[in-house]
């Protein structure tokens, strides 16, 4: 009996293996984006403290019960020519009801999220972007993003393709109203 021949893997096949067996320090975080691995160091207090504020407003002010998790691992839409998209956002947000996370693998598909958060550090154009237009091609309704470096707050929405083609943008210190499931303004001022 004579062994069959494996089929050699593509090059989007073992970027998509290797990535997954990457061993990153503690506190870093790994990501695969557009076909390439970024691999982040730990947030600092300033990034910290603008999801806290908004994770606290959102469960407070919230019309629809939301469900919070921070880092989770999430599989989206490849980019041409690259490997699925693994990114981890700094929050998701998704109905309660829904009970996403719960029993979820590390890497979870999109569906159902509500919005992605993230709040600018060491990439702040990877934020601005990357993970713009891989957001927009999975189809997550909201992408709010807290740009640090400028002091403005952004919600994106109503994607198409690789973008959203709606953006509200604040400067911190306003209030950004966030629409239906959420139905309230968020607060800023503790921004500054």
């Amino acid at each position: 009996m004579t062994a069959m021949a494996h089929e050699p893997l593509t090059q989007e096949e073992v970027l998509l293996e290797g990535f997954l067996a990457l061993d990153t320090p503690e506190g870093f975080r790994a990501e695969l984006v557009e076909g390439e691995i970024v691999v982040t160091p730990p947030p600092d207090g300033d990034h910290e403290h603008y999801i806290s504020r908004i994770v606290r407003q959102t469960i407070k002010w919230s019309r629809t019960e939301m469900d919070f998790s921070g880092n989770k691992g999430l599989k989206l839409k490849k980019a041409e020519g690259c490997p699925k998209d693994h990114v981890i956002p700094d929050g998701t947000l998704a109905p309660a009801a829904l009970q996403l996370y719960r029993g979820a693998d590390s890497w979870m598909p999109c569906q159902g999220v509500a919005l992605v958060l993230e709040v600018t550090s060491t990439k702040p154009r990877a934020d601005r972007e990357v993970k713009r237009r891989c957001y927009a091609r999975a189809a997550i309704p909201f992408y709010l993003l807290v740009d640090r470096d400028i002091s403005e707050i952004t919600l994106l929405s109503d994607p198409k393709q690789d973008d959203y083609r709606r953006r509200c943008t604040v400067p911190f210190g306003k209030p950004l109203t966030l629409p239906e499931p959420f139905a309230f303004d968020l607060d800023t001022s503790d921004f500054l």
